[in-house]
């Protein structure tokens, strides 16, 4: 079984954060130019949405790993701890 203190790896969304990196890059680029509004909008809701899915596959993965270890592992401490960090992201 997978220790509890074990993080998965997910350095497969690097590539994504870059692109965001980029587009913030443009965006700041665009402000400089004082390019059109709702293209600078277009460029920031794009890079919202691509942090909003690497945040969603993020948290799926946490779920199916770290909460899912921790319920098989039985230490209520870990369980009640898992649920509490859940509980924390969904409302903030």
């Amino acid at each position: 079984m997978k220790s509890l203190n074990q993080h998965p790896d997910h350095k497969v969304h690097l590539k994504r954060l870059n692109r965001v990196r980029g587009q913030l890059d443009g965006v700041e680029k665009m402000i400089e130019e004082r390019r059109y509004c709702p293209d600078i909008v277009f460029q920031i809701r794009a890079a919202a949405k691509a942090l909003q899915a690497m945040e969603s596959e993020i948290m799926k993965t946490h779920i199916h790993g770290c909460v899912k270890t921790a319920v098989k592992s039985r230490d209520e401490k870990e369980i009640s701890k898992k649920i509490e960090e859940i509980m924390d992201l969904v409302n903030k």
